[in-house]
């Protein structure tokens, strides 16, 4: 494909991304009125978040997989249906539990437009070449996860309702549809398929209890308990067996003899702190602008834009320097130092802290998350062959999800930890009632209600326990540092495939043609995908 009609493909690629990650966001500021509409619970109200996520994350993995087996066009229109129907169906919900369903519908196609984006990238364009257009991708997630909960403020506002956050994207993926039908031209390389759907289903299972675990563990039950002991014990033990499972079959879901490759798995340890640095700034930084510093969700919405600025000008600039540099590692250790700055420098915020530092603050930390993300994908990428990048694509991006989950529960249960107990001993020193201040704040703290002794307190509160959220993620962050200090150096090739005999893509079977190369067009050719030969692979 030439450069423009990567670009034309590309642009389809993007539009589908842009709807996934934005409905993941937009309907945040609409559920306070979802719930009051539907007559839901606060179980239910954090079940609406999660049972999308747990379906992204957990099917991630397999969606990869079937990259490496099936055409990754198809695919990628497969998952932008799966994610419309649930987004239309969002829409129409009339109970919670119908709406938390269709969200777990959306979860399963929000997970193959994450995980299929780099896989058809690296299907279209050789490592060298893609990091100028994974900083396109860097600047979509930077914007969408930002800019959803500003987007549900305003349609919820307005006379359209929250029904319509879940219609509002769905013209764009319709588009994304066409576009993608028309432009995008990939090879099917024909080979036997053989699909481990036990190795599915038992990492499929063992995932969903770990996040179960994560996400209700320190509200719904303590840490320590008979409920975490059930949930940690058997999400081990299905992940033990996946693991027996995956190293006896001949198509695992996950290849595990891609980790003996040091910079591979190094890449999916970097992942994890980035994971939880970008989902988790996105989730509290709202809250800490609204609940601490008392602005309205518009305003807190535009005071995280800092973070989104070093996002996009971090991963679109270093992107190209890559692609003309063909290195990674420079990026990948200058960027995991400005992102544990960043985060150590925002562990010391509180209430009263100067929005022009926080400004600083928060551009660091998206200067390292956006030099980080997809240079980490591109690293893992130029460790394999086109026979599982797929795979391997999926597995970086499963582990960056599961890192931004795990980390989103973990900080939330310390949030309100942290909060309950400085409210608590404030109040109390001062002789003041305590009740109406901690039954505030489990969410729906309507601050401006409080009385102002209280109010000040609360805001207190919840500015002290934002830094310590920080200083958490930059323990993390820290291994992360440590990660990619100790990645070897590989320059990104310039071809789309591994030499057939480096051990890491199995020898394909050759046989002396004097053919050329175009021979009798394949049947996938009539969906828009190119015959691959023998000759041709060769």
């Amino acid at each position: 494909m030439s450069h423009r009609q990567v670009l034309k493909a590309f642009t389809g690629l993007l539009l589908a991304l842009l709807v996934a990650i934005l409905s993941s966001t937009v309907v945040s500021s609409a559920l306070p009125t979802i719930l009051a509409d539907l007559d839901g619970t606060q179980s239910q109200y954090a079940w609406v978040v999660t049972a999308m996520l747990l379906t992204s994350t957990a099917t991630t993995p397999i969606w990869g997989k079937l990259a490496d087996l099936f055409s990754k066009k198809v695919l990628y229109q497969v998952a932008i249906v799966i994610f419309t129907l649930g987004s239309v169906l969002g829409g129409f919900a009339l109970t919670m539990p119908q709406l938390i369903g269709f969200r777990a519908l959306q979860g399963i196609g929000m997970g193959g437009l994450q995980a299929l984006i780099q896989a058809v990238m690296a299907a279209m364009i050789t490592p060298r070449e893609r990091g100028r257009y994974a900083g396109y991708i860097g600047a979509t997630f930077a914007v969408a996860t930002t800019s959803g909960p500003l987007i549900g403020g305003l349609i919820v506002d307005s006379p359209l309702g929250w029904r319509f956050t879940f219609w509002v994207g769905v013209p764009i993926a319709v588009a994304a549809f066409v576009v993608l039908g028309r432009t995008l031209k990939l090879p099917v390389v024909k080979r036997d398929i053989k699909i481990d759907w036990l190795g599915a289903l038992l990492l499929v299972s063992g995932v969903t209890l770990l996040l179960v675990w994560f996400s209700l563990a320190g509200q719904d039950f303590a840490w320590l308990s008979p409920t975490t002991g059930w949930l940690v014990g058997g999400a081990l033990a299905l992940l033990a067996l996946a693991v027996f499972v995956e190293t006896r079959v001949s198509e695992p879901v996950v290849p595990l003899r891609l980790f003996r490759d040091r910079t591979f798995t190094l890449a999916i340890v970097g992942s994890l702190a980035v994971g939880t640095a970008m989902f988790g700034g996105a989730v509290f930084l709202v809250q800490y602008f609204q609940i601490a510093r008392g602005y309205s969700p518009t305003v807190a919405g535009l005071l995280t834009l800092p973070m989104v600025g070093g996002m996009v000008a971090s991963s679109t600039i270093t992107g190209r320097i890559v692609s003309r540099t063909g290195r990674t590692k420079p990026f990948l250790v200058a960027g995991s130092l400005v992102l544990l700055t960043g985060l150590s420098l925002l562990s010391t915020v509180d209430h009263t802290t100067n929005l022009g530092w926080m400004g600083v603050f928060l551009a660091l930390m998206g200067t390292g998350v956006g030099s980080m993300m997809q240079n980490l994908v591109l690293a893992a990428q130029n460790t394999v062959g086109m026979r599982n990048v797929g795979a391997a694509t999926a597995t970086v991006t499963f582990f960056r999800t599961l890192g931004g989950s795990a980390g989103v529960s973990v900080l939330g249960a310390v949030l309100a930890m942290r909060v309950a107990d400085h409210i608590t001993s404030t109040l109390t020193a001062r002789g003041l009632p305590v009740g109406d201040a901690l039954n505030g704040g489990g969410g729906t703290l309507d601050v401006d209600a409080l009385p102002p002794p209280v109010r000040e307190v609360v805001r207190a509160a919840y500015g002290h326990a934002t830094g310590t959220l920080f200083l958490i993620a930059a323990c993390a962050a820290l291994v992360t540092v440590v990660a990619v200090a100790f990645i070897r150096e590989q320059p990104l090739r310039e071809t789309l495939d591994l030499d057939d005999h480096d051990g890491t893509t199995p020898p394909a079977p050759h046989t002396p043609t004097t053919e050329p190369a175009a021979t009798t067009p394949d049947p996938a050719a009539a969906a828009g995908d190119e015959p691959v030969t023998t000759a041709r692979r060769a």
